[in-house]
Order: C-alpha cells, then structure tokens, then sequence
C-alpha cells in the first residue's frame, strides 16, 4: 500500500484580511504566492550572502548523508566562517570537508545564547534583514522567532511538529514539503516531537507498519512561496536545490500558554506537559494492579479521553 498524497492549495494574491478571513481558521496548510518579500528574492545570490556577512563565525550541521536524523544524531557540529560556509553549501562536491567530499550542510540560525536567546534575523544577520519584508499576518506581540535556514541540495530533515503557527519563506531555491495532520499522530512513530519514520517515500512497513494510514500532504515551493504551517502539523522537508529559507513563528495561543524557556519554540505547551506528567503518574499507579485490571482500567482510561478531549469536527 502507498499513502494518499493530497497536493496542498495553493493562493495567490492573499491579503491579510483575506488570510485572517478565509485561511488561518481552517487550520491547513496552504502555499501563498506572489507575497511582497522584499528584494531577497532576487538579491541573496551566492556571492552577495557570502560578501553581506563575511567572516562572522556559525555553528552548523554536517552530514555525510542526504537525510539527517535528529534522533540518531546522524551529523556533527561544527562552526565556520558565514562566507566559506555559504560557498561550501552551494557546491556539490567539496576541496575542502569535515567528513566526505560530498558531505550535506545545514544552517539553522540560533539567538545568541541558545539556552535564553530566540533566533531573530534582524539581531543574528541584520545587513540581510535589511532585504526581507516578513508577512506580518499576525500581531506584532505575537511575534516569536525568524529562523534562518540555508542548506545544501539534496538534504532532506527529519520529520516533526512545532508548538506555533509558521511561515516557511522560500526565498531562493526549491523544496519539496511533505506534511502529515496532528490527527494521524498514532500512525506516525513519534519520539518527542519527531517521527521515528526517516525515509517518508520508501519507509520500512515491516517496522512502521501503520504509517501508511498518515495522509500524506504534499508541495514544491519556488522562491518567493510562502507555506503557511498550521501549530502541529507534521513536516518533512528536502531541499532540491541549494537554497535559503525563513521561518516566522508566532504565538498562536495566549503568551502564558508557552513555556518560558522555550527558545525555538517545539516544547510542548505547559497545559500539555503537566496533563503528560499526569498521565504518566496514573499509568505508573495502574502497574499495581493484575495484568488483567491493568488492561480493563487502561482500555476505560482511553475511552474517557476519547470522550472528553478528542475532536469530531476533522475534515
């Protein structure tokens, strides 16, 4: 069996009235095209990344494979000059390497301090912030983070959720983006907030045999698409070109609802984390119980939550 593969919508022309109206409720993900950028879109060549922000020092990830796992930690990190990084993740063979001449890059650009500091392109990188307009489709004080991604092509990244709304900014290059409901959760072997499933086109069914019930959503975006992603949905990205990207997170729910220490935004909301703390005590109580008691009071367990807190109104 193979997923279902649904092609994401895609509009032109949205204005924010018109995203606040007709796109932010529904709660899917949607590509908006032909948004005001700025001049990025036809100025961040190669050589302009590598002279606008010279020698400044970053900390990226290397890979000697196309597809990075994060739970594997199947890359190292290393830090290099802004210039020779960008030069290095445009080409597809390298001089000069930290693993293999044909090793994979990944830039995702951190706050200062990375335990305290968000990821903010107008402090980290602010002579190229200066040619980028950020859709603001949201309020001002919702605003949390503006991530920016450069990679190689051919990487692709594992699959996860974030905790807030986002706008993946294609500014040059393209990406295929795979995307999965928060509904189909159960079938998509999640530790944390990452799914186990590394190879989304040809998984291993023998171990992840229920991940062909994920409905799989599907988009290419060119420079200048915009990908609007839903609080949740799960995502799975892989450059096919070298290309830069930037992501625009903002609080969705109440500022209260996030956690404090937060700085790149995908723990879980402290509502959520106390309710898992719970769940965990309770089930850790049930163990006290015969095997036989521990399976009726678990299955009555599952039913009250069911009845209590799922949704009946998915589409």
């Amino acid at each position: 069996r193979e997923q279902s593969v649904v092609p994401v919508a895609r509009l032109a022309g949205v204005t924010r009235e018109q995203f606040l109206r007709d796109v932010y409720p529904r709660r899917r993900p949607v590509v908006l095209k032909g948004m005001e950028l700025g001049t990025c879109t036809t100025k961040w060549t190669v050589d302009y990344l590598s002279q606008a922000e010279g020698s400044k020092e970053v900390k990226i990830h290397v890979s000697a494979v196309p597809q990075m796992d994060f739970l594997s930690k199947n890359f190292v990190y290393r830090t290099l000059p802004f210039e020779v990084f960008v030069q290095r993740a445009a080409e597809v063979k390298h001089k000069e390497y930290f693993i293999s001449e044909d090793e994979k890059y990944y830039l995702r650009s951190v706050g200062e301090d990375a335990r305290k500091d968000i990821a903010d392109i107008r402090k980290q990188f602010p002579i190229l912030a200066e040619d980028v307009q950020i859709p603001e489709y949201f309020e001002k004080e919702q605003f949390f983070s503006s991530v920016f991604r450069i990679s190689s092509a051919g990487l692709q990244l594992w699959t996860h959720y974030d905790v807030m709304d986002n706008f993946l900014i294609q500014v040059t290059g393209k990406k295929r983006v795979v995307l999965y409901s928060p509904r189909d959760a159960p079938y998509l072997y999640l530790s944390g907030t990452k799914s186990e499933v590394l190879d989304v086109d040809n998984p291993d069914l023998e171990k992840y045999p229920l991940f062909v019930k994920a409905k799989r959503y599907q988009c290419f975006l060119e420079a200048g698409d915009v990908l609007f992603i839903p609080a949740l949905w799960f995502h799975n990205v892989i450059s096919e070109e070298f290309g830069v990207a930037l992501n625009v997170f903002w609080k969705h729910l109440p500022a209260e609802s996030y956690d404090k220490s937060d700085t790149y935004g995908n723990k879980d909301p402290t509502a959520a984390s106390r309710a898992i703390q719970i769940l965990d005590r309770a089930l850790k109580t049930l163990e006290e119980l015969p095997e036989e008691y521990r399976d009726f009071y678990a299955r009555r367990m599952v039913l009250r939550i069911q009845e209590k807190a799922y949704r009946n109104d998915y589409g």
